[in-house]
């Protein structure tokens, strides 16, 4: 695997920033993801954001960022991210340190701040090999959960889809089987969890059920939609629902798509 280490000036982290909400967040002249589509978006707190701020202010070292990098050549952030969007709300005046917005700076001021160089650790490799080494970094601050991490590795078309039907909030897949499955769309508990269910339907499930949703998304990667996973999915709810017309709780959270997977017939 080849990880190397980089530095990003701060005014090429920030040109054509873009901040759209749960359809994502990206920067670095588009070929950035800051964060991806429908990901759960991390918050700082006030204080923590303005640190950052003042950290580069007085051009003290930030912590090292890490990058993955796409098949494509674009970027997705796996950590840091929180510390590239106050960056980028900053230099887009979309708060103030001190009473001071960006704009109030002096030239030399913007100069300086926009000339400092984050230090970026760019990673590629085999997919297994970058799923590894993400877990290994994966250990400080505010964690991606395990299908957070499969994202970024197997990002594409095919997941790009996905997305739209399982992770979205209020999503399609969410309305239809809310109460049959536990966990949140944004937090990527849906995805995991249908994808848990769909494996063993076209291959000999594996003694490892994580090792068997890499294989299927590893598979699917670049497919152009997702819409037989969906598809699968409404297919298990309406046998639930059919053969269980007598809704209790009780029914939330159980292994649905193998029981439909053995039962169906």
């Amino acid at each position: 695997m080849k990880i190397e280490l980089t530095h990003i000036k701060i005014r090429d982290l920030v040109e054509n920033y873009s901040d759209t909400a749960e359809n994502g967040v990206t920067g670095y002249n588009g070929k950035l993801d800051i964060r991806p589509k429908y990901q759960r978006e991390f918050v700082y707190k006030e204080v923590q954001r303005n640190a950052v701020i003042d950290t580069v202010m007085k051009h003290f070292p930030l912590n090292i960022m890490y990058w993955v990098k796409r098949e494509d050549g674009t970027f997705e952030v796996l950590d840091g991210q929180q510390r590239t969007i106050s960056i980028c709300q900053f230099v887009k005046g979309d708060f103030s340190v001190e009473y001071q917005y960006f704009h109030n700076l002096t030239q030399d001021q913007k100069n300086t701040f926009l000339d400092y160089e984050l230090t970026v650790y760019q990673c590629e490799g085999t997919d297994s090999e970058k799923l590894a080494w993400f877990k290994t970094i994966n250990i400080a601050g505010e964690k991606l959960t395990d299908q957070e991490l499969r994202n970024a590795v197997y990002a594409g078309s095919w997941l790009t889809d996905a997305k739209r039907y399982f992770s979205k909030s209020g999503c399609v897949a969410s309305s239809l089987g809310d109460k049959y499955v536990k966990g949140s769309p944004i937090r990527q508990e849906f995805l995991e969890t249908v994808l848990e269910w769909i494996y063993p339907t076209e291959n000999d499930k594996e003694s490892n059920p994580h090792k068997s949703i890499e294989s299927y998304m590893a598979l699917h990667q670049h497919d152009e939609h997702a819409t037989k996973l969906w598809n699968y999915f409404q297919s298990v709810i309406n046998w639930v629902k059919t053969t269980f017309p007598n809704y209790r709780k009780e029914m939330k959270g159980l292994e649905w798509g193998l029981f439909y997977n053995t039962h169906k017939e």
